[in-house]
């Protein structure tokens, strides 16, 4: 099509992110509906802390607009979203927008630290057991990132807690940053990092154990394709065939599970947050969740979903660095 960029990776982006409307659409009207069709609403979360007479009730459900239909309440929220209004939180009494920025910083330093945390781990430990599948190298790795794989996040947490915080006070037992510090500068960025080391450890345990399994797999299937067996053939070095050929052929599956595990990353530290008591969206949406503000839950869940999107974004812009026929294929 004329209007289309004829940069082949402009034109690829630009539709995948036309394919996000609608998929953003889905989403808000999905989560609108399982919310309405819980019991309860954010009147009786409220007045299950303060109490009420009929007379509280009729006018709170008035001054919320939970007293409209609910096809009316959503094709507002659908129209304020296209304007860029996501509504107003009447847990914190403040707009949507401005509750979850405030939170959404201390989830991404978190998620995106683990994340990288267990890509730097997980991969090359992959690659170190996929290099001689069966070794004892090979089982070593294996059976430790299953015994990463089966222990609880919130399990790990604590025992990092009792260890690094409480026994050999290393550590802080939580937050994001030291109270009432006054730090700026590098001294805050510093304070900030060693709040995170135990949490963002804590949270990377599991995904290691997925990315390096992955890795390993992925390099096993590799050594097993014809056109590694003619690299062999032709006397490649197995340095260079590892590191150019198998390795950059195994990564790909990897690729495709960092940006899946995107958005489970938001729903891990819901739990993580909690044990270490971090300000952020993972906590937020259990809040909003307790306290069924509906408009605060359905901002968080949108906010998860674009960040799945811009993950696959990404992970499409390296698939096509990695292998370019995906990019001829489009």
């Amino acid at each position: 099509m004329a209007f289309l960029p004829q940069n082949p990776l402009a034109a690829a982006l630009l539709h995948r992110l036309a394919q996000a409307v609608p998929v953003l659409l889905i989403v808000a009207v999905g989560t609108f509906l399982l919310m309405e069709a819980a019991p309860g609403d954010a009147v009786d979360a409220y007045l299950a802390k303060t109490g009420g007479d009929a007379g509280l009730v009729a006018q709170l459900r008035a001054d919320w607009g939970l007293n409209r239909h609910w096809t009316t309440r959503l094709l507002a929220y659908l129209g304020g979203i296209l304007t860029g209004d996501f509504g107003f939180s009447v847990a914190f009494n403040r707009p949507v927008v401005d509750v979850i920025l405030e939170r959404a910083g201390n989830t991404l330093l978190l998620t995106l630290g683990a994340n990288a945390l267990a890509i730097a781990i997980g991969v090359p430990l992959g690659i170190f057991a996929g290099r001689r599948p069966g070794s004892p190298a090979d089982r070593a790795v294996l059976g430790a990132t299953l015994l990463f794989y089966a222990l609880p996040g919130f399990w790990v947490g604590l025992m990092l807690i009792l260890g690094f915080a409480v026994k050999l006070a290393w550590f802080p037992l939580g937050g994001v940053e030291t109270i009432a510090s006054d730090l700026t500068g590098v001294a805050r960025v510093l304070d900030i990092a060693r709040h995170l080391v135990l949490p963002t450890c804590s949270l990377a345990l599991l995904y290691l154990a997925l990315y390096a399994r992955m890795m390993r797999t992925g390099m096993v299937e590799v050594w097993r394709a014809p056109f590694i067996r003619t690299a062999q053939a032709k006397g490649i070095a197995s340095r260079r065939l590892l590191m150019r050929h198998v390795v950059r052929a195994a990564l790909l599956p990897v690729l495709t599970l960092v940006g899946l595990q995107a958005g489970a990353l938001l729903g891990g530290s819901v739990v993580i947050e909690s044990v270490f008591a971090i300000p952020g969206l993972g906590r937020l949406a259990f809040e909003s969740v307790t306290q069924r503000d509906m408009p605060l839950l359905m901002g968080i869940v949108l906010a998860n979903t674009l960040l799945v999107i811009l993950a696959s974004l990404a992970v499409d812009i390296v698939y096509r660095r990695l292998d370019p026929r995906i990019g001829q294929a489009a």
